[in-house]
């Protein structure tokens, strides 16, 4: 059992009712982003109501359109965190149709176990921090973007001068040719180069490169590289490289950790991929105890969720290149008066608030 979990396990917890909403939202990805934001509602000890709030980021709009037409769960009840947690083991949370991908399973009990996780800490009048034993810490922050179709450097670009010392997560494609690679490598503001060599069935899948590979492995010497796909071809590019490698879409817990072809010195945390708190936590500490170094990932969140990711680096991770930048460097237009990195450290505030 972990620690971390231990710590809110025995959280005693009050669901009386249960709603939820859905935004929309251009992204600077071209695409519109859909999420369903879950509110649980109860009374603590004396009476007094609070809501908890968690956000599921299912890719997939037909998802979100489904669970529309779909009852409210079940989930009404007195729980610790940790029976609530075994409650919703019991519970479809796709009644009317299947998801159109598996992570989509993940996606939203993240959504409902976060939501559970801060009903229970306000309930008990705390905050994440204070019930796990840390302090928040200012967290260091990339922006995440592509350069387009075709790509050029111009949001990049225009970024920078909007925030000359924002560093960057980029996801290369095959149209990057050595004029890109040598304009993005001489901005040395890139921390990640996401080669997303791992997704089946989006639209962000990118086949294997043996030369692209090549030309960013030379071209950004102290870059971290996320999800290669490891092929005869370009496995070898690799060798003696292999502390830069960091994965990010097969993570979903500690077995999945270890089923990776080596031990990694660099992991991203997505929170949502993990689908539970204990299993986000028991990873969290797997990492701890090897001195794997984390950070924080980004799933174009467009409320809550975004402050839950933001929390949890602040009291985990602050250090890394997380991908949890506010929500405003998602926008398709590039605009002035964000907060910049580092973003100061969260107080303790109920539950998993960012305040």
């Amino acid at each position: 059992m972990s620690d971390l979990f231990d710590a809110v396990s025995d959280l005693p917890l009050s669901i009386e009712s249960t709603d939820r909403t859905r935004r929309d939202r251009d992204t600077s990805s071209g695409f519109v982003r859909t999420t369903t934001t879950f509110r649980l509602s109860g009374p603590d000890a004396e009476g007094t109501t609070h809501t908890g709030r968690g956000e599921d980021v299912t890719y997939d709009t037909e998802d979100h359109d489904a669970l529309a037409d779909a009852p409210a769960f079940d989930l009404e009840g007195e729980y610790t965190f940790a029976s609530f947690s075994e409650r919703l083991d019991e519970i479809d949370l796709f009644p009317t149709k299947d998801p159109e991908r598996e992570p989509g399973y993940h996606y939203r009990r993240w959504a409902l176990e976060s939501a559970g996780l801060d009903l229970a800490l306000r309930q008990n009048d705390r905050s994440l921090g204070e019930a796990v034993g840390r302090d928040p810490d200012p967290i260091r922050f990339v922006a995440s973007m592509r350069l387009g179709d075709p790509p050029t450097t111009d949001r990049l670009d225009a970024m920078r001068d909007e925030y000359p010392d924002v560093e960057f997560k980029l996801d290369p494609t095959p149209d990057w040719d050595a004029d890109l690679i040598e304009a993005v490598a001489a901005t040395d503001a890139v921390r990640i180069l996401d080669l997303k060599g791992l997704y089946e069935g989006t639209e962000v899948d990118a086949e294997p490169d043996p030369d692209l590979y090549a030309r960013l492995v030379d071209a950004f010497p102290d870059a971290v590289i996320e999800d290669p796909a490891l092929t005869s071809e370009t496995r070898p590019l690799f060798d003696g490289e292999e502390g830069r490698i960091s994965w990010d879409y097969p993570i979903t817990g500690v077995e999945s950790v270890e089923d990776l072809p080596f031990e990694p010195r660099w992991l991203n945390v997505k929170p949502s991929r993990f689908g539970t708190v204990q299993s986000l936590f028991e990873t969290i500490e797997w990492a701890d105890a090897r001195g794997v170094q984390l950070y924080g990932g980004g799933q174009f969140e467009l409320g809550v969720g975004r402050d839950h990711i933001q929390l949890l680096a602040a009291l985990f991770y602050p250090d890394g290149p997380n991908d949890v930048a506010p929500g405003g460097y998602n926008d398709p237009e590039v605009r002035a008066g964000l907060p910049t990195s580092p973003l100061e450290a969260p107080a303790h505030s109920l539950g998993l608030a960012l305040e």
